[in-house]
């Protein structure tokens, strides 16, 4: 309730749990989910810099491209934050351990590629903001319950700007980081229990889609 005000988030949350429906597991997910699709957004919608491209029109490849990599780097800091904290922490029992830790070095590269890829095409990489995670990341069951949230929504958020992407470049840069997402994804779905692969095709989240979703979330604190 907190996060979670409007209860958008958890409404959201419901519809990535629609699969399993009934069970007992999604119920946990409900309960105790204070993620959803569209949290890993917020960083960018609330980056310093304005990363977001909201409207395509007008707008030259060059800059939209950066736009996107720079909507990419921002959700990436708002996962390698998650799970870094996660492993620092050390409250999570050994499975979620191994998996926050690996997981985190996965989403420090990925944020280091970023960094090194924005600049080339002449743009400015955003700041990271600065994370309250109000502890969905300090016990086993907000942990899980948070990182399906993230690793789900990051699939839809990369799988989102595909066809906005100029740069073959870096449109292969990010579909190798959309398959991570989705292993990611898949893994903390096994933890669970739940099906690893419930669905025959992914959804996409465009940025505008994602705004009102993320209104509640207080992840971002600055």
């Amino acid at each position: 309730e907190e996060i979670d005000p409007s209860g958008a988030i958890s409404e959201s949350f419901e519809a990535a749990t629609e699969s399993v429906a009934g069970s007992t597991r999604a119920d946990f997910l409900k309960k105790f989910a204070v993620g959803a699709s569209g949290i890993a957004i917020a960083g960018a919608l609330a980056s310093p810099a304005g990363a977001l491209a909201q409207n395509t029109s007008g707008t030259n490849s060059t800059k939209q491209d950066i736009d996107i990599l720079n909507y990419a780097l921002t959700l990436e800091y708002l996962e390698q934050a998650f799970y870094v904290q996660a492993v620092n922490a050390k409250k999570l029992n050994r499975t979620n351990a191994h998996f926050a830790k690996v997981v985190a070095s996965h989403e420090t590269a990925h944020v280091k590629a970023l960094l090194a890829t924005i600049p080339k095409l002449g743009g400015k990489p955003v700041a990271k903001p600065k994370f309250n995670f109000r502890g969905s990341n300090g016990t086993d069951k907000t942990f899980l319950a948070t990182s399906l949230a993230l690793e789900e929504t990051g699939v839809a958020a990369y799988l989102g700007q595909v066809t906005r992407v100029y740069n073959d470049a870096v449109l292969k840069a990010a579909g190798s980081i959309v398959t991570i997402e989705a292993r990611h994804a898949a893994w903390v779905r096994t933890i669970l229990g739940l099906n690893p692969a419930p669905k025959a095709f992914d959804g996409t989240r465009t940025i505008n889609g994602t705004l009102a979703v993320v209104k509640g979330t207080k992840f971002i604190v600055g």
